[in-house]
């Protein structure tokens, strides 16, 4: 309440500081007709630029403490701003998955910077799942294709990790689709799979929910366009 007070009186108080500068020179001119009237062209435009930059310096010291308000009022609203708990045993959204037969043209967009993966149909968003893409920038961005290779499970021996349901989208079993990941004994892990819609995490895959891995491995057709950005 305190800080919605303050923020009220500033604003009031710079435009009223304005209107003073502004009445304390015009009423200068006024009451002194001599001493203006003496002045050289040259001086009255000097004494005007003066008063001009004078107003226009308060506007800025205005405008920056405003644009300072929005600024922190933005971050406010942000940090209020709930974190999704993401379920990684189940799907994304409560809705059923889009219908490949429905929607012929579906295509894939991955948000890098939103950690999501989109469905699309022309304009019209399908259906969003929670990802958790490479970590330092590892994903590749730019245009692909669903690949032929995709299975059930497999394992990275030199990463000591593995995954379910994996679609491949470039350089053929390099870049994959998968579920969260698994350790040497085909357990999930829990800390990984907690970064889902949250921050990167992978080699350079996209993670997904172990439904939405597995639907996007059983469905998608391969050659669907894939857009990463």
């Amino acid at each position: 309440m305190a800080r919605h007070a303050r923020d009220h009186h500033a604003d009031i108080f710079i435009p009223a500081v304005i209107l003073m500068v502004i009445a304390a020179f015009t009423v200068g001119d006024i009451v002194r007709p001599a001493a203006t009237s003496g002045l050289s062209e040259t001086a009255m435009v000097a004494r005007h630029t003066a008063t001009t930059q004078a107003v226009a310096g308060i506007a800025a010291t205005g405008a920056r403490a405003q644009t300072a308000q929005t600024l922190a009022a933005t971050a406010d609203r942000l940090k209020a701003t709930p974190v999704p708990t993401v379920d990684w045993h189940a799907p994304s959204e409560t809705k059923a998955y889009p219908s490949i037969t429905a929607h012929p043209k579906l295509r894939i967009e991955v948000s890098i910077a939103a950690q999501r993966v989109y469905l699309y149909d022309g304009s019209r968003l399908l259906y969003t799942m929670f990802a958790s893409t490479g970590t330092d920038n590892s994903t590749p961005k730019g245009h692909y294709k669903i690949e032929a290779e995709r299975g059930d499970y497999f394992y990275n021996p030199n990463e000591r990790l593995g995954a379910h349901y994996y679609t491949s989208f470039h350089q053929h079993g390099t870049y994959l689709f998968h579920t969260v990941p698994t350790d040497a004994k085909g357990h999930y892990i829990a800390s990984e799979a907690a970064k889902l819609g949250k921050a990167p995490g992978s080699h350079g895959c996209v993670r997904l929910t172990i439904p939405d891995a597995k639907w996007l491995m059983e469905h998608v057709k391969t050659g669907t366009a894939v857009h990463i950005y």
